[in-house]
């Protein structure tokens, strides 16, 4: 399975911004924005730094929600077409498309610290949809649906710390805590106010409509 393996704080230092994709790290001082500041990486990053145009805008949009999300080029055009076939605004679409894969919501529901915890937490067979395991991150959640943690991954120490730590970084409304233990239940589709990053998902209709 293709997939992104170098450092992911080339990432947000690339689109000049944090993207959260390093979990608690993010929040402390040992941020790669923090300490380098938001220009590109590589030796002569600052020198190569220049407004970008119309596609430029359109691209680095585009590149900073495949990031986000963690999805490769092909997988992001196939959400692009759906979006497009289905009824409403195809950016938004797009959008809660991203939002209601299964590593997603394991993410926002708290059961991990970023999307690439939580896309590990999946593939390895951790996690459940309404009793039953699921071990595909694409996995399109929907209304009803409850997500839990296996029974022998509750002690994970990464885990539970995340769950702890949980409130504090917010649950979405379209997400409910279904008690004590590590379960959460789908309440309603996401909503465009609930996608949380600083995203022009028109670029990136603008771009694909080219």
């Amino acid at each position: 399975m293709a997939r992104y393996r170098d450092a992911v704080c080339r990432l947000c230092r690339r689109e000049g911004g944090k993207l959260f994709l390093k979990g608690d790290r993010c929040f402390k001082p040992s941020c790669a924005i923090e300490k380098r500041g938001t220009n590109p990486p590589g030796q002569h990053g600052a020198a190569r730094r220049k407004m970008p145009g119309g596609y430029g805008l359109q691209l680095r949009e585009k590149q900073k929600v495949k990031r986000i999300y963690f999805v490769l080029e092909k997988q992001f055009r196939n959400y692009f077409e759906k979006a497009l076939r289905q009824k409403g605004v195809t950016g938004e679409n797009l959008l809660f498309l991203l939002e209601r894969r299964l590593d997603n919501a394991v993410y926002r529901a708290g059961f991990s610290t970023s999307r690439r915890q939580a896309r590990q937490l999946v593939n390895h067979g951790h996690i459940e949809v309404n009793g039953r395991k699921v071990d595909i991150p694409s996995f399109q959640v929907k209304v009803g649906d409850v997500i839990s943690v296996k029974d022998k991954t509750t002690k994970n120490v990464h885990v539970d710390g995340a769950w702890s730590t949980s409130g504090g970084r917010g649950r979405p409304n379209w997400i409910s805590s279904s008690g004590k233990d590590l379960s959460v239940t789908i309440l309603a589709l996401p909503k465009r106010e609930d996608v949380d990053q600083n995203i022009n998902e028109q670029l990136i209709v603008e771009l694909y409509s080219k």
